[in-house]
């Protein structure tokens, strides 16, 4: 975590339960609870093998709700994501078969070795929590939270996710590999059982549904909202960036802010709460240009640059 703040109860008992699984991976506990909490979803990108779709499963089993996964591959249509009409000749009427979207927990496993065009039938899902399927509208569960898998783009085989894509996911993470005896804990773990068989539910989706109600009245000071868009501006004006951030990132950033205070048992956010946040939903909504991208440059080491240049706002007026 970024500071050292005592969290919420309720919450620290959910990623309690996911470290019974999930070894050496709390701040992508947190930051996968932070993301449910402010309605967004999490994008994953990492090589295969390193616990990707356990965190997922994980975090569906401790807050009992619906889990789903769709194993993107590169001949899955639109249709395989949404669901489909199919004409009964015993009644003469057309049924929808729902697709594996219509769930709570979804895990999308290796989006990006789809094409564009079935990776964008999250789109409306991701957005607005509902899917039209021939003209009909149908809301989706709630809470609804995706969880996207992608190996790095260097695979063979894979799609680079479209920009409008990459803009509904509020964090993109890394798991990354566990150090030496987080794996051989992990070997210990998996030697008889699996964790992930016995793992029960610590909350109900009905509480989720509460906390992401509170989330709403967290006090966000006018001085923070300013620092936000100052941090916007500056991706958008910076000469490596060809496209900086949009609106929808502010307020990505700012929702994400709110409940990573909720998890702190916090009712206003602070400064240090948008510096954390920001390397994670912030640079995945930036394009650098050809110059930067042919020079190395990464979006994550020039956000933090903008970052140390930006004037942090005074923290005395955060409770006011």
């Amino acid at each position: 975590m970024a500071f050292d703040e005592p969290m919420h109860s309720d919450l620290q008992k959910i990623v309690d339960n996911i470290n019974k699984v999930m070894v050496g991976k709390k701040d992508i506990a947190i930051l996968s609870l932070v993301a449910i909490l402010a309605k967004g979803h999490v994008l994953l990108e990492d090589v295969p093998g390193v616990g990707k779709t356990m965190m997922v499963r994980a975090l569906a089993k401790s807050i009992g709700c619906e889990f789903k996964r769709i194993q993107f591959t590169p001949d899955l249509l639109p249709s395989d994501v949404t669901g489909v009409s199919i004409y009964n000749k015993k009644t003469n009427e057309f049924e929808f078969r729902q697709g594996p979207i219509m769930g709570q927990i979804i895990l999308a496993d290796e989006i990006n070795r789809t094409s564009p065009k079935t990776q964008s039938a999250l789109l409306e899902a991701m957005e607005e929590g509902s899917v039209t399927v021939d003209g009909e509208t149908m809301p989706l569960a709630d809470p609804f939270f995706v969880m996207a898998t992608q190996n790095p783009v260097e695979y063979e085989g894979t799609y680079p996710l479209p920009e409008a894509q990459m803009d509904r996911f509020l964090f993109k993470l890394q798991m990354g590999y566990p150090t030496m005896l987080e794996e051989l804990e992990v070997l210990n773990l998996q030697e008889k059982q699996s964790p992930i068989d016995t793992l029960q539910a610590v909350m109900t989706k009905e509480h989720i549904h509460a906390l992401q109600q509170a989330v709403q009245t967290i006090h966000v000071d006018a001085s923070i909202k300013e620092y936000i868009v100052e941090i916007a501006q500056a991706t958008r004006k910076h000469p490596a960036v060809y496209l900086g951030v949009s609106p929808r990132g502010s307020i990505a950033l700012m929702k994400a802010a709110q409940a990573y205070a909720l998890l702190n048992q916090r009712d206003y956010v602070i400064p240090d709460d948008v510096q954390y946040l920001a390397t994670y939903t912030l640079p995945h909504r930036m394009i650098l240009t050809s110059e930067a991208t042919y020079e190395g440059k990464k979006a994550e080491t020039l956000l933090r640059q903008m970052l140390e240049q930006i004037g942090v706002p005074v923290q005395k007026s955060m409770t006011q």
